[in-house]
């Protein structure tokens, strides 16, 4: 039995730890789910103890995968930073990085910590809006590249991911029923914000904008408190909170694109690094 951590082995170790299932890391890494299982009974041997737990959901870590977590972090970490400076191609510099409070809770942890391990010399700044308020501080120079979404079209090649639109209300809640709809939206010009408008409008349903947050926060606190419904990108519901569907009586919602916007006046290796990381990433995850 070896006696030494395989660094292919940890990668996959956090990736699944990352993502909870086995499934999904199998495609980050580019693995079947068959090989990926055989990877964790390899690194389980090794250290002669069980490191995940099957669910009907997915796989959590054991006490002992918890404890092997961040060590094997650390050691992958100074692998990548000590390749990368042997390379000569270690990147410094600071990245002033946008992106929607929706999307930084679910997409924004893998990211840096992903790219924090490949160029741990550069340091990244983030700045959370709704998207048009990003477009105003890259068009401003405020901002080096931002996360943004976009009304998707069949043919827009710069989407990186879809992702639906669903309303949302409290689980429990009749506010989805009641003759007219209390609505709990982002600012006017998001996409969220018209789609709701839109779709409401041509169904002819009534509705009151009941409560307005440009922070995602804001709006998920309005939502359980029963008072109101609102609209968010699917990945973004909040585990306590209920997708309202189709039986429901509200319209259907459109998809949205995620896509990048760049200050091109203001490119750097970092942020290209940045660039690439996300369009390689964001669509596995």
């Amino acid at each position: 039995m070896s006696s030494y951590l395989d660094l292919d082995l940890l990668r996959t170790f956090l990736l699944i730890a990352e993502t909870g299932a086995l499934s999904r890391a199998a495609g980050r890494v580019g693995r079947t789910q068959a090989a990926v299982s055989m990877q964790m009974k390899r690194l389980e041997d090794i250290v002669g103890q069980p490191l995940l737990t099957r669910t009907g959901r997915g796989v959590n870590l054991t006490a002992h995968g918890e404890r092997l977590l961040p060590h094997a972090r650390k050691i992958l970490r100074a692998h990548d930073e000590a390749m990368a400076q042997l390379r000569g191609d270690a990147l410094s510099g600071i990245i002033r990085l946008g992106c929607p409070d929706d999307y930084a809770t679910v997409f924004l942890p893998a990211l840096l910590r992903d790219f924090a391990a490949l160029h741990p010399q550069v340091q990244v700044e983030v700045f959370c809006a709704p998207t048009p308020r990003l477009i105003e501080r890259v068009n401003a120079h405020l901002l080096d590249i931002a996360i943004i979404s976009e009304a998707h079209t069949d043919n827009a090649p710069s989407a990186i991911r879809l992702e639906p639109l669903v309303w949302v209300g409290a689980k429990g809640s009749d506010a989805a029923q009641t003759e007219t709809l209390q609505l709990a939206l982002s600012d006017p010009d998001t996409l969220d914000h018209q789609a709701a408008v839109n779709s409401l409008e041509a169904v002819g349903r009534p509705f009151r904008l009941a409560y307005a947050s440009h922070s995602l926060t804001g709006l998920c606190a309005v939502v359980r408190s029963g008072q109101a419904i609102a609209v968010l990108t699917q990945t973004a519901v909040p585990a306590d909170l209920h997708i309202l569907r189709s039986d429901s009586g509200l319209p259907a919602l459109p998809q949205i694109s995620i896509t990048l916007k760049l200050d091109r006046q203001k490119t750097s290796g970092p942020v290209a690094a940045m660039e690439a990381h996300i369009r390689a990433q964001l669509p596995q995850l």
